[in-house]
This record gives C-alpha cells, structure tokens and sequence, in this order.
C-alpha cells in the first residue's frame, strides 16, 4: 500500500501546537539548565535544578523562571514545524512509494531535519540564553565582595545597560527585542547566528538519533501493521527517544550554550570557536563539564517531545484544516 502525500500545512500546524504546549509545560527546567551549564568552576551560583529554581524564584519571582519565555515561544512554533514537518518530507521522499525505511533512510531524514531547523534555532536559542543567564550573572556579582560591572564581548550598550551590579528590583531588564536590534546594528545578520556551528554540531546528531529511534519505539505500540498507536504509546516514545538523544547530545549543548552566552562576569572565560572552547573547559573543568545540566536537559526534552509526539499525531492541523476528524489513535 502506497503512502498517502502528506499536507504540510496541517504538519506545520501539528508543529507548531507541540512546541507551544510542550515549552510551556518545561521551560522553567530548561532555564535551570542554562544557568547550570554557564557556571564555571569556583564560581558556582547553583548546586543543583532545585537549588536553581528555589533560588530564582527568590529572588526574581515566580515569573522569573519563564524569563526569556516569549522569545522561545514565539519562536518555538516555526521551529518545531519545521523540524517535524522536514522529517516527515524527508521520509516520504526517501521511502520513495515503499511503506519502510531502513535505518540509514531515517537517519538521513532526522539529519535534513536537524539541518533545516537550525534557520530558527540559533537566533531564538540566541535571544534566549542571554535572557535565561541574566539572574544567575546578577547572583553571582551580589557574592563578590568589591562590586565589578558585568563584562560584555561587544561592549553594547544596549546589553551593559541591563546587567549592572546592585540589588535585584535595581537591575534593568532588557527584552529580546533591545539585544536583536544591537545584534543586528552592531555585528548585522551573523551577530544572531553566533554558535550557528555548534548549533549544527547538536541538533544534526539529535534528529539523527531521536527520529528513528522513536519511529521504531513508536511501532512496539501496534499489535498489527494496519493498527493505530494509541496517544499514550506516542508520549511514551517520545520521551523515550527524546531522553535518550538529549543525553547523547548533552555535551554539544555545554559548547553552543558557552558560546552563544555574549554576558559574562569580569572573570569568565571567552572562547574564540568552538574547537577552543572545548579545550579550554577540558583543561579548566575537566570532561565532567560537558555533562552540566544533562539531568536537566532530559527533563526538558523528555516530555517536550513527547507533548510534541502526541500532538502531532493526534492530527491537530488536519482536524482544524477539515481534513480528518480529531481522533486520539490516530497515526
């Protein structure tokens, strides 16, 4: 039986519905992790996800947790779409008419995935570090005892503005629109795509491991090859494959997150790429560093795409656009 030609606009939708859903259900785990992976040794601010989340909200609110959420939210949409819907493109065109791929025909569609995502990842994942680090960079200068001013790579004002040392209700907070606007005049068009390399260097990998993997958990749940997984079956996939591969791909989140961070403290290492910035936390924290804030980037993507999974499956965009009926078992 030939497949049916999929309709990319309700896919887009299905996406775009997943990414909402999910982010806002784990986003507070996801800034936890952030603040993690950006500390460096003697300078922690943070023991662990709790510590960092009873902390943040301490001191900046329970909202302070969803800091740098609107960014993500806005762009999370397109991202997810793409994401999903470039996988489901890219195994309708390799299957070419045949119901199954191999495993080398799934990896290749999750890489053009990975591939094609990254046009909206590294700007949104840009905008957002910068918003997520802002409380553990203002903590950490309220420990020190002589008052520095935060340093900046590009010394923008914008950005300087927004960090300086003082008490929490004294700090200025700059919105995602302020740093894209002094990206864009100061450095153009590549300022937002800075990590673009380390960007790629995570998310290939991820799609690459996390599409087939789900597909091949995602078929445990049929108990004949004409049988539809039931809903819960697809969360559990998700989680299972989303799990796995954010682990995998944990330590080339250590390295986009460490670039991408144009804030940091008078004290804190810059990095000139992505090949030194692996060296130099090597040398400096040892290989356990690459595992910072894996626990909490499982957390995150576990049930991010396993909200995703559901989602999209259950056919979303295809109930909206009258295309079939909303139906929880559907495939």
């Amino acid at each position: 039986m030939a497949q049916q030609p999929i309709s990319l606009p309700a896919k887009l939708i299905n996406g775009g519905v997943a990414g909402l859903v999910g982010v806002t259900c784990v986003f507070p785990i996801d800034l936890a992790k952030t603040r993690l992976q950006n500390q460096r040794g003697s300078q922690r601010v943070y023991k662990n996800m709790m510590d960092c989340l009873i902390k943040t909200v301490r001191s900046e609110g329970y909202f302070g947790m969803y800091r740098g959420a609107a960014v993500n939210l806005t762009l999370v949409t397109p991202e997810k779409a793409i994401k999903l819907a470039a996988n489901d493109f890219f195994r309708q065109r390799l299957s070419r008419g045949e119901l199954k791929l191999s495993v080398f025909q799934e990896m290749l569609a999750g890489c053009g995935a990975g591939m094609c995502q990254v046009i909206v990842t590294t700007p949104m994942e840009m905008l957002k570090i910068q918003l997520q680090d802002a409380g553990r960079l203002a903590a950490q200068q309220r420990k020190l005892p002589v008052l520095h001013t935060v340093k900046l790579g590009t010394a923008s004002p914008v950005l300087n503005c927004s960090y300086n040392v003082g008490p929490v209700s004294s700090i200025r907070k700059v919105s995602a629109i302020q740093i894209a606007q002094e990206l864009f005049r100061t450095k153009g068009i590549q300022g937002l795509y800075k990590g673009l390399g380390a960007t790629l260097m995570r998310d290939i990998p991820f799609s690459v491991i996390y599409f087939p993997l789900f597909a091949h958990i995602n078929k445990l749940g049929k108990n004949s090859e004409d049988d539809n997984v039931p809903f819960y079956w697809s969360f559990i996939s998700g989680c299972v494959a989303g799990c796995t591969a954010a682990v995998a791909v944990s330590p080339c989140d250590v390295v986009k997150t460490r670039l991408q961070s144009l804030n940091r403290s008078a004290n804190e290492e810059t990095y000139n790429g992505v090949a030194d910035c692996i060296r130099k936390i090597m040398h400096k924290e040892g290989p356990t560093a690459f595992l910072k804030g894996a626990g909490c980037r499982a957390l995150v993507i576990a049930p991010l795409f396993g909200i995703a999974q559901v989602v999209y499956f259950v056919g979303v965009g295809e109930f909206l656009l009258g295309q079939t009926p909303f139906n929880l078992y559907s495939v």
